[in-house]
């Protein structure tokens, strides 16, 4: 009996080992945003690089090709905080400047539409709409984090929401529970980083 226990977990494990370490990553990853740690680029740049794998393997490929942009973004976010400010220190956390929320909400609308046709069009997706939708809305969300905005975490919350049902949905179980955490640490992280910016 215990054979055969040793077995199903051996089998569950090789089924959803890119699951758990991106998870494990991930939570990392999280972490380290908290605290404002440039470390969480490298973090994500691994977990990011399994991602595309694991989300092509499960049918999710817009989260797929969202990983070729997310590895860009974490060499130009990890340039942004450490080399590219404006006084050669490091980046300081800030708010999104109102005059690119609406050229950013057409953005994302934009590219809503069109990942969406896309998926819709080209591919077997059976979540084209959530899937384009957290696609969308995370390239605006990993912009605003490279610029350290505050307000980042708001874009995250609404990611993350989605993205655990979707997951659940597309059975990725540990994945989906590390972004229902997400949620929690966000809330947390917003206002970690309101007091690091007012100190």
């Amino acid at each position: 009996m215990r054979d055969e226990e040793g077995e199903m977990m051996m089998e569950f494990l090789y089924l959803h080992w890119l699951d758990i370490t991106t998870t494990v990553l991930g939570l990392a990853y999280i972490l380290l945003e908290y605290r404002a740690s440039v470390w969480m680029w490298a973090v994500g740049f691994l977990m990011q690089s399994l991602g595309i794998v694991l989300y092509y393997q499960k049918g999710l490929y817009a989260d797929c090709g969202m990983e070729f942009y997310y590895l860009t973004m974490t060499v130009y976010g990890y340039w942004k905080w450490v080399r590219g400010s404006v006084t050669k220190e490091n980046l300081p956390i800030s708010h999104f400047p109102k005059k690119l929320v609406l050229p950013w909400l057409l953005i994302i609308a934009a590219v809503w539409a069109t990942i969406y046709g896309l998926l819709v069009t080209f591919t077997n997706s059976n979540v084209p709409l959530a899937d384009s939708f957290t696609t969308a809305l995370s390239i605006v969300g990993i912009w605003a984090l490279a610029h350290k905005y505050l307000e980042q975490w708001f874009i995250w919350i609404a990611v993350d929401v989605v993205t655990c049902m979707l997951y659940f949905y597309k059975d990725i179980p540990f994945k989906a529970g590390l972004y229902a955490l997400y949620v929690v640490i966000a809330i947390a992280g917003w206002r970690k980083w309101k007091k690091l910016m007012t100190a």
